[in-house]
């Protein structure tokens, strides 16, 4: 029986997860400043990457330490554990798992022992030949079942190099969705993946310089945005400054769902608001799905920015008609049959004095297994909704992602068996329309051959071997 964890989660139905980011990363050089403090609030910025565990290492000088556990960022931290937290560099991470369980030994930042010290890293992304990887430990080299700690381990075994160099060795032979922060005693490193599928930021500090997944978590800090780490990049931060090093060509294709749903509304990626690209987006899905209604609403939180351009573009009012509890927990007392027969109420619930007798235009940003939409068309109605229009502002996700965001198989898809008619005839709406994939790439401003396209096209970027990809290769092995 499943235990209430006090754990708060975005989830409106524990059987129909939204696409989950890998993980949040960040990292600080900057001395004469409370290190462990700017990490914690780097990661409260970066909380929505990861929610299922956190960590923090530091360095002053001479050891490093690192303090992680299972939870969200104010759960693992308080007050006395960042006091203990001291130095003048620290990197930070907030995990949701794609490559091994959701234990302890997975939390990051991982640490390893090197010939000249400690070695300490955190990933953003996911590694597609983890196993080839692997092979190369010596046997019980790591109790883990990461890409992350192969990663590590590979690094912290180059005998006689430095981290830098040890690194821009390694990193041409690792394939996949990477955006790293690493560190040994003395020097901050970050280096991002040949096609830059996962965002990495360079920011500086008044006496020091920090790297996020997100702006958004330069801006909590008091960071100046500085630039984006470039694919293929390698950047080494210590007393000298910044010093930036290439070890492969970049190949760019950055994550077209950062767009849809991962990154914050707050957070710039290639100098554009996410908040006005989403709203951009809203207002291409208004022009390509039109629909005579007295009403468009948003699904509280994610289809909010699409669901305000739908409404300027259209002339149809916005409103608020679906009500989110944010503090529900991912996981309840064990609710009776009558109870769980509420379902989805449990977390959203129609104002049905706003809804009753009004044709309804329903904004989200995708549907995986289409639970969530179909319970939420189910309530609008049963709250006196006259028409129930669903509007999505991604194409349809018919294929998996192996670079960082835990989508479903593709048999759980629910666009990757049915058509789009089937779908809305599923969700019990009066229509349904996706934004198209070249619409939604037009309104990023990004030319589509420099962005990732996959969950969408099932075209990869990075050729994938799927007998050798996984959440439990590693675990499956052992």
């Amino acid at each position: 029986m499943l235990k209430g964890d006090g754990q708060l989660s975005h989830d409106l139905d524990p059987h129909d997860r939204p696409p989950k980011d890998a993980c949040g990363v960040f990292g600080v050089w900057a001395p004469g400043e409370e290190v462990s403090k700017l990490t914690y609030y780097g990661l409260y910025a970066l909380q929505h990457r990861g929610q299922e565990s956190a960590g923090i290492a530091v360095s002053e000088g001479s050891r490093i330490l690192v303090y992680k556990d299972m939870g969200l960022v104010a759960q693992v931290f308080d007050e006395s554990v960042l006091g203990t937290l001291r130095g003048h560099l620290a990197i930070g991470h907030c995990r949701y798992s794609t490559t091994g369980s959701s234990v302890w030994e997975n939390a990051q930042p991982t640490l390893s022992s090197t010939d000249g010290g400690g070695l300490a890293l955190a990933h953003n992304g996911n590694l597609i030949n983890t196993r080839e990887l692997a092979q190369r430990l010596a046997p019980g080299t790591t109790r883990a079942t990461t890409d992350t700690e192969v990663l590590a381990a590979l690094l912290a075994q180059d005998r006689g190099q430095d981290v830098e160099d040890a690194a821009a060795d390694l990193l041409p032979q690792v394939k996949g969705a990477y955006s790293l922060v690493f560190m040994n005693e003395r020097t901050l490193y970050a280096a991002r993946d040949p096609q830059g599928i996962r965002p990495l930021v360079l920011g500086r500090l008044e006496r020091g310089w920090a790297v996020a997944s997100e702006t958004a978590a330069l801006d909590i800090v008091g960071a100046t945005f500085v630039r984006e780490i470039e694919p293929g990049e390698l950047i080494t931060i210590d007393e000298r400054g910044v010093r930036s090093r290439r070890f492969a060509l970049a190949e760019p294709k950055g994550c077209l769902f950062e767009y849809v749903y991962l990154a914050r509304p707050d957070t710039t990626i290639a100098g554009r608001s996410v908040q006005s690209t989403r709203v951009e987006v809203g207002r291409v899905l208004a022009r390509e799905h039109p629909v005579e209604a007295d009403l468009v609403i948003p699904t509280p939180e994610s289809g909010t920015p699409a669901a305000v351009g739908y409404a300027e573009e259209s002339g149809i009012p916005y409103g608020q008609g679906l009500v989110k509890n944010s503090y529900v927990g991912r996981t309840f007392i064990q609710p009776s049959q009558t109870i769980r027969q509420l379902g989805i109420r449990l977390k959203l619930n129609p104002l049905k004095e706003v809804v009753a007798g009004k044709r309804l235009v329903v904004v989200d940003d995708s549907i995986v297994r289409g639970n969530t939409q179909r319970a939420i068309v189910k309530m609008l109605r049963e709250a006196g909704a006259r028409e129930v229009h669903v509007r999505i502002s991604s194409p349809p996700v018919a294929w998996p992602c192996f670079y960082g965001i835990d989508f479903a198989t593709r048999a759980e898809l629910i666009a990757g068996s049915l058509s789009v008619e089937e779908i809305r005839d599923s969700l019990g709406a009066d229509s349904l329309g996706y934004i198209s994939l070249e619409g939604l790439t037009e309104a990023t401003t990004i030319p589509a051959g420099r962005l990732c396209r996959a969950c969408f096209t099932g075209e990869y970027p990075i050729a994938v071997d799927h007998d050798n990809v996984g959440k439990y290769v590693l675990e499956a092995k052992a």
